[in-house]
């Protein structure tokens, strides 16, 4: 047999501390041949992206190789020169990171970044640089060339600097590709065409790929073989469709028990969160290290002896000594419908909401002080019942946050109204809302790090909240806190510490303490889980699901994680260029008739029954948001229009069963024969 691409053989990792050297990284082997996809999965700290770093020899100042080597195209990677490593990095080897700004230089243009791997790897120079760097960045759905190429990175969203990454590592066309969670700031759409531009490459330049993720449906739909990491160390590998179809070790059943199943939702299957967390390296136990979370486990067996990762058939393993006998351990029991906490009504009624920002026009014009108008809301309406969830869902560009900063205040709307318990916020911005107005409404930010300041302690940041919006005393606002750090599932000790000193669950959960404290009726959430492990993401979602029962807190939910939507929302709002395409329950959105736009987004979603990618039929490419708009807004990607009258006329909105609304020419009999891949 041909030597591997990518041969790890043993590999273990420590880092240097203050406390002595702590073990990341024990005995790990796993191959990887040209044109194979390898995915590594498992919450955050089992060591995925150590090992990533570890195949660049890239630590750090305190990290280093223990045990065992890393071969690469034949090759010992310990034994480059630190001449050839050069080579090697971005050349032959590349990586996409999951925080695109850390790859990213602040002080240099993309067009300046994307070239220096042209010049370094591929030897181009001149108008083959910018020529070369425009067609990657036109194959990761950013047109604009011009203006990205002279852009810094802080001047692009967090899904146009994701892309920039993408492209950056495609351009040398190395031999391994390594992705660590690259996709999780794109939108579904974006994401499978990326997806099917990676998978494209590695079929055409027989490139490895080895994917790093907690995305457990990706995985699914873009690896031939899994490998789980818990500890760092292997717990199960095989090919991912034995994997994920009949998991043998209850780690990996565990991860799935998290996940929303299909035509599962809040009211027919809980998400089960794995109790406990990961053990510090230096704190892992005797025996099996999972043992402690492990529902299977036994005293006296699981916590005597440590097992060994066992061959089961030719391409499978695991780590369990009672694999064989929990191999088919059953799935949660349902529970009952949750309540609507005793409200009904609509909490939100929106009516021909717009906004619409000036923004300097391009060359000559902006200089002289030029501008144009984007429409980033145009007359929308619909309504957010009362204790329950809406949803709003869309690709990046389509509205959905500049809704949100609308409704809590932070942007005033051009025209139109949101009525609120018989008041207008649309022009009534924060700071001219009445403390009793704030403490009717809060919001949950995707990233807490942004809203929680690093120097003040966990409880403080929390009662001070208490005390501006209930005007408390101290004494009631720190019962109150202490109160609610229980219900969100922390710990008392928590309140005197900082957020540096907390995981990402931990921290997602303090802000969702903070945005409870007031007693609101309405709270919204933006993408308030997408950067989480699925077990933390459970946690979660089923700490605002408590909340939202027991308090009957209408929640709007911005995400465009429709897996999530599909279990947690009871309506569905669709927006794109700012317009509503699509609204009503949830269960009418997420089956025929569909609109073409909703139907794309589905057929986009990555799902665990998704075993090939593919590129969706309704390209990701978005029209400039400065176009003048004539007819439907999303006719230049619709796989459905008709091309003279989609072009005149906005579509008229159509209305179905149980308040479902279609903003479509084409009649409700012809979207109900589309079919979602």
């Amino acid at each position: 047999m041909a030597a591997p691409l990518l041969g790890v053989e043993d590999l273990s990792i420590s880092y240097a501390t203050r406390g002595g050297e702590v073990p990341a990284v024990a005995r790990v082997s796993f191959a990887l041949a040209a044109g194979e996809s390898l995915g590594l999965v498992g919450e955050s700290g089992c060591g995925k992206s150590t090992i990533a770093f570890a195949l660049m020899r890239h630590f750090g100042g305190g990290g280093r190789i223990t045990g065992g080597r890393v071969m690469f195209d034949g090759a010992d990677m310990a034994g480059l020169s630190a001449a050839a490593l050069r080579r090697v990095r971005g050349g032959r080897i590349a990586m996409v990171f999951q925080e695109a700004m850390a790859a990213l230089n602040p002080c240099m243009t993309i067009g300046a970044q994307l070239g220096e791997v042209l010049r370094v790897h591929a030897g181009l120079s001149g108008a083959a640089v910018r020529a070369r760097a425009a067609a990657m960045l036109d194959d990761v759905r950013l047109p604009d060339h011009d203006r990205v190429l002279r852009a810094f990175p802080h001047q692009l969203s967090g899904g146009q600097q994701q892309r920039v990454v993408v492209a950056m590592a495609l351009l040398a066309e190395p031999a391994l590709l390594l992705l660590d969670e690259p996709t999780t700031g794109l939108d579904v759409t974006v994401e499978a065409e990326v997806v099917a531009l990676i998978a494209e490459l590695s079929r055409r330049r027989g490139t490895g790929l080895l994917y790093i993720s907690h995305n457990l449906a990706l995985i699914a739909q873009v690896c031939g073989r899994i490998a789980v990491m818990y500890a760092g160390e292997i717990v199960e590998e095989g090919l991912t469709a034995e994997v994920l179809g009949r998991p043998l070790h209850p780690y990996t059943q565990g991860l799935l028990r998290c996940l929303p199943m299909a035509g599962a939702d809040k009211h027919t299957q809980p998400l089960l969160a794995i109790p406990g967390s990961i053990p510090a390296p230096s704190d892992r136990p005797g025996g099996c290290w999972f043992a402690p979370r492990c529902r299977h486990e036994v005293p006296g067996r699981c916590d005597q002896r440590h097992p060994e990762l066992a061959r089961i058939g030719p391409s499978r393993a695991v780590r369990c000594l009672r694999h064989a006998e929990i191999a088919d351990d059953p799935p949660a029991p349902a529970t009952p419908a949750a309540g609507d906490a005793g409200r009904t009504g609509d909490a939100v009624e929106v009516i021909d909401l717009t906004k619409e920002f000036a923004v300097p026009r391009a060359g000559l014009a902006g200089l002289f002080g030029r501008t144009a108008r984007l429409r980033a809301n145009r007359q929308l309406t619909f309504t957010a019942p009362a204790a329950r969830t809406l949803a709003i869902v869309g690709e990046s560009g389509s509205g959905k946050t500049t809704f949100a900063r609308i409704l809590t205040g932070l942007e005033r709307a051009t025209s139109g109204s949101i009525t609120v318990g018989g008041d207008d916020f649309a022009q009534l911005p924060v700071t001219r809302r009445t403390p009793a107005q704030c403490a009717k409404m809060q919001m949950v930010f995707q990233n807490p790090d942004e809203t929680l300041n690093p120097s003040y302690r966990i409880g403080w940041q929390i009662m001070r909240v208490a005390r501006r919006l209930l005007a408390g005393r101290r004494a009631e606002a720190a019962a109150r806190t202490e109160a609610l750090l229980r219900e969100v599932r922390l710990a008392a000790d928590i309140s005197g510490r900082r957020p540096r000193q907390l995981s990402g669950g931990q921290k997602q959960r303090v802000a969702i303490a903070r945005a409870f404290i007031g007693e609101p009726s309405i709270v919204v959430a933006d993408e308030p889980v997408a950067a989480l492990d699925v077990s933390v993401r459970a946690a979660v979602i089923d700490v605002l699901m408590q909340a939202q029962q027991s308090r009957g807190t209408t929640l709007l939910l911005i995400s465009h994680d429709l897996a999530l939507v599909r279990y947690v929302a009871d309506q569905v709002v669709v927006l794109y260029r700012g317009r509503l395409m699509e609204a009503g329950p949830a269960a009418r959105v997420f089956a025929p008739p569909f609109h073409p736009y909703t139907a794309a987004l589905l057929a986009a979603e990555p799902r665990l029954d998704k075993v090939a990618p593919a590129a969706p039929a309704t390209p990701a490419r978005q029209p400039d948001a400065l176009d003048p708009e004539q007819g439907c807004p999303f006719l230049a990607r619709c796989p459905m229009r008709l091309d003279d009258r989609c072009a005149r006329e906005f579509p008229p909105e159509q209305l179905g069963p149980d308040g479902h609304r279609i903003a479509c020419h084409r009649p409700l009999a012809e979207l109900m024969q589309q079919e979602i891949p």
